[in-house]
């Protein structure tokens, strides 16, 4: 389209209603409830794309058709000139919109994400950091009208958070927040040093699809190690005496997942097993398409050297994603969870990577 490289084809898209929709009429449609699910989540697609498609192009005949009156009218007209102004304004950022959307094409990016936030070098200064880039998130996603579930968080032990793991609901979550793992570098006065000196923290993000249908993911029971244990950090009496916490470990591949934050043994293994499942589909992708610099980025050491995005509060304000080179001195507003041009500027680079 415009200036991403994206085509639409209306007549293709059309052809893929048909198709769906006659799938959809066979006698056996719903023998396979899957199946029969993925593709109705097909055609609600498709449909809404080229709904959306239709809808702005008749708002461009409108403001076209606006356009061609003014120009007959041959006289200034102030009302209809500011009419025009914010008629083609709203379909601008619709169509910006639209186009962002449209780069969520990969397998996995309609779904839910899995958030995870891991404080790094800087002690107590890091794990404010990592329950402040929490919040950020948290905040985005309220934005966008997503739901946000805690499914493990470990309290640091002055303040902050040593880590945290959230589900994300929303469509397209995944495709949209898989531009934000990586390191992220916070530099400040701190408020826990009482000489005031400037401090550096790290704090580390990686996101993973919630996987959808459990047969994508094969887990056989007997190639896991469950383990039981007390909650650590705050979190009352009955959960520091009871071993409600879960840790699974992976046997084949070593991966390890821990949930702490249910007072339930049970909720806590049922999560685990969910952030189980999205790990190994991550591992999955990335042993298909050879490609696991694409999917965990270059995230490295959680220290110097190896962020994606640096937040500077002092001396001057300032956050810079270095991947893309965009940058805004609006910090109050980004913590508060305006990070879609970082995330729009990450997506469009993605795409001119693949199309040359």
């Amino acid at each position: 389209m415009r200036k991403w490289g994206l085509t639409f084809d209306l007549e293709k898209r059309r052809a893929a209603i048909q198709e769906l929709e006659g799938r959809m009429t066979a006698p056996d449609f719903w023998a396979d409830r899957e199946q029969a699910q993925e593709v109705i989540r097909q055609l609600n697609d498709q449909k809404e794309k080229v709904e959306r498609w239709e809808e702005l192009s008749r708002k461009a005949e409108d403001l076209s058709a606006l356009l061609e009156l003014a120009l007959e009218e041959g006289e200034e007209d102030e009302a209809l000139a500011s009419e025009l102004e914010a008629g083609l304004k709203e379909l601008a950022r619709a169509v910006e919109k639209w186009e962002l959307e449209l780069l969520l094409n990969e397998e996995y990016d309609s779904n839910n994400a899995i958030l995870s936030i891991h404080a790094g070098a800087g002690g107590t200064e890091a794990q404010d950091w990592a329950e402040m880039l929490l919040r950020m998130y948290t905040r985005w996603a309220d934005q966008r009208g997503f739901k946000v579930e805690v499914l493990d968080l470990l309290p640091g032990e002055e303040a902050g958070i040593k880590s945290a793991t959230i589900l994300i609901q929303g469509e397209n979550a995944f495709g949209y927040l898989r531009a934000e793992k990586g390191v992220h570098r916070l530099v400040r006065i701190s408020p826990f040093d009482a000489a005031g000196r400037r401090h550096t923290s790290f704090a580390s993000v990686d996101v993973l699809p919630e996987v959808k249908n459990d047969a994508e993911i094969q887990i056989d029971p007997s190639e896991l190690k469950i383990e039981t244990f007390r909650s650590g950090g705050a979190g009352g009496q009955y959960v520091n005496k009871t071993e409600s916490a879960v840790r699974i470990t992976h046997l084949p591949t070593g991966i390890v997942v821990q949930c702490q934050n249910e007072r339930s043994q049970h909720s806590n293994r049922e999560t685990a097993l969910k952030i189980l499942r999205a790990k190994l589909l991550e591992r999955k992708m990335a042993e298909e398409a050879k490609k696991l610099e694409a999917l965990r980025g270059e995230q490295g050491e959680i220290a110097w050297g190896n962020q994606i995005r640096s937040y500077v509060f002092c001396p001057y304000t300032m956050v810079k994603d270095h991947r893309t080179e965009v940058e805004t001195g609006n910090v109050q507003a980004v913590m508060d969870g305006a990070i879609d041009p970082f995330i729009e500027a990450y997506l469009i680079q993605q795409r001119r990577r693949k199309t040359g």
